[in-house]
């Protein structure tokens, strides 16, 4: 119990930490609302006063006169109001902008350096859901949280104030029901929070259920299976219904009960007022004035009671967003990790083990690469392949043994150095919806474009941009789709020209195209790894005949290594797959 509130504690001086910046802003947003609030509580002491001093007056000549002056007093007040009311309408939501604004910058920023092992287990909706809907009620908390705390309480205890010197038995019955009313706010509160916390992972949920089925609706739609895509909303969908429902079940409880006591408020304050008018000891004045401020007391306890739902949707979604901001990365910088500088490229595995989700992918594995080599790794799906190309620029890391570059530990050097370094180039490319020019660039941001047509010349694909309707300027849409695989694999090789790399990546870059395509994208790779470290995967055995070495890889290790004559002299397992594909064809 302790902890949870050492934890409830630590939260709120987090999202309190987000004002820092604006404080000057904040400051004169709860300044105007201050002044607001006070205007509010003087209109009924003025009421009361014309009531029980100003029309009682014996000489009636002198009421026009002082009400003249009191209604000029009240239309001053009014405009200062006004003025308050605009500051803090317009200025209070742009600082709870600001602030949504560095949230979601802060939340961004965190979620890409997170490695890949978290992607692998989030899902993108849901990231999606958290950076968009969870922020709305953080962002309505930020704004109307302090502003309706501070606003209500000066107007409570202003009221409170003014009604124990206008009748202090009557304004003790007041305190007994507030008491009473916060006992119920309360009561509510731990239910409530687990209640909309249900409803944040419903609907990230569904979100992430409509990011992947419309991600995929080619797929969908080509094998005719919406109703299942439908099937599977329709339980996010209801799964949520039932969330909200049974938060507007709570909802229902909590307004009701504490609408039917602050009835009751009202119903004593009436009863015990008309006795004490009764018995002489408060005027009528007083009990109009009673009436009129027992309102604006219950106005800003209203607020509150409203003010609980907001804050514990608004805490609701920090908190989860404070669980990805306190997810650390599992690949990041040591202390002392140096710059890469430009890298030759020899590549040492050193007695390399890699597990994930428990599963042991590599053992005891150990190689050389010499810089400048090309080396092809083949072998059956799940012996490692990907990994052992994944773990090179630590987009995992290794759990025994080491990976050295140019005789140094890769987790010596600083994450980007290394990467900039390395080009990857894979079979499943992923294109950005922004132009063709921004998508070549993605290998390097700052290149003229120059250098981006030199590179797309390389990769084969410049006459083809050049027939587009834009050029270079043309949007690829959204993953590409309005490019050909071959297309799409050539803008990712022009990526891999312009960044440049020491070593390079080939991760079956040419296995799902046709025999014309892979032609093209083969002839583009082989003057894109001329006198760079180059690791090729594999499927189709025709296209590393002129590696410098082929790995066989199997669930034991490597089990054969040579060149493509040399393992095909030797007739084992290469000879054999390469045999096979061969008559294939």
């Amino acid at each position: 119990m302790q902890a949870t509130e050492k934890h409830r504690k630590s939260l709120i001086r987090r999202f309190v930490s987000y004002y820092g910046p604006y404080k000057w802003l904040f400051t004169a947003d709860l300044f105007c609302a201050a002044v607001n609030g006070g205007v509010g509580l003087v209109f009924p002491a003025m009421i009361r006063y014309i009531v029980n001093d100003v029309f009682t007056l014996p000489d009636k000549s002198l009421i026009a006169p002082l009400l003249t002056k009191l209604a000029i007093l009240m239309f001053v007040l009014y405009l200062v109001e006004a003025g308050s009311l605009y500051f803090v309408s317009s200025w209070g939501h742009i600082l709870g902008a600001r602030i949504e604004t560095d949230m979601r910058r802060d939340l961004f920023q965190h979620m890409e350096k997170l490695s890949f092992s978290f992607f692998d287990k989030a899902s993108t909706g849901k990231m999606v859901s958290r950076i968009i809907t969870d922020l709305f009620d953080i962002t309505e908390l930020a704004h109307h949280g302090p502003e309706n705390i501070f606003i209500s309480a000066f107007k409570i205890i202003g009221s409170f104030i003014i009604l124990s010197r206008i009748h202090f038995p009557l304004s003790m019955i007041l305190l007994a029901f507030t008491i009473l009313l916060v006992f119920v706010m309360f009561g509510y509160r731990a239910k409530m929070t687990d209640v909309f916390m249900d409803n944040r992972r419903k609907i990230a949920e569904v979100n992430a259920i409509v990011q992947d089925s419309l991600s995929g609706i080619r797929t969908v739609q080509s094998f005719s299976n919406e109703h299942i895509e439908m099937e599977k909303f329709h339980h996010g969908n209801e799964a949520f219904y039932h969330s909200k429902k049974r938060m507007y079940f709570f909802m229902g409880k909590y307004f009701t009960l504490n609408q039917f006591v602050q009835g009751m408020l009202y119903l004593v304050t009436l009863v015990a007022g008309g006795i004490f008018v009764i018995q002489g000891t408060l005027r009528p004045g007083d009990a109009f004035a009673f009436i009129l401020y027992i309102n604006m007391y219950l106005v800003p306890i209203r607020t509150l009671i409203q003010f609980n739902e907001q804050f514990q949707k608004g805490m609701t979604g920090f908190r989860r967003m404070v669980e990805i901001l306190d997810t650390e990365p599992d690949v990041v910088d040591r202390r002392d990790a140096i710059d890469a500088g430009t890298l030759k490229g020899t590549i040492e595995f050193d007695r390399v083990s890699f597990s994930y989700g428990g599963d042991e992918v590599l053992s005891d594995l150990s190689f050389t690469i010499e810089a400048g080599k090309t080396v092809a790794l083949v072998g059956p799906s799940g012996v490692g392949k990907t990994t052992i190309c994944s773990l090179i620029p630590r987009f995992y890391d290794v759990t025994g043994g080491r990976i050295l570059i140019d005789g140094t530990d890769i987790r010596d050097f600083t994450l980007r150095s290394l990467r900039d370094n390395i080009a990857v180039v894979q079979q499943d490319v992923y294109l950005f919806n922004s132009s063709v020019r921004e998508n070549i660039s993605y290998g390097d941001w700052e290149a003229e474009d120059s250098a981006i047509r030199e590179a797309a010349e390389n990769a084969q694909i410049h006459e083809f941009i050049e027939s587009l309707p834009a050029g270079y300027d043309t949007i690829v849409g959204e993953r590409g789709v309005r490019f050909s695989g071959g297309e799409r694999q050539r803008v990712s090789i022009a990526r891999a020209f312009l960044r440049n790399p020491s070593i390079l990546i080939l991760d079956e870059a040419t296995s799902s195209l046709d025999n014309i395509s892979e032609r093209a994208i083969q002839a583009a790779l082989d003057v894109l790894s001329r006198d760079r470290t180059t690791l090729v995967i594999a499927h189709r055995l025709s296209t590393i005949r002129n590696a410098d070495e082929i790995l066989v890889l199997s669930d034991g290790g490597i089990s054969e290594r040579g060149t493509h004559a040399e393992l095909l002299e030797k007739g084992g397992e290469y000879a054999i797959l390469y045999q096979s594909q061969f008559e294939d064809l």
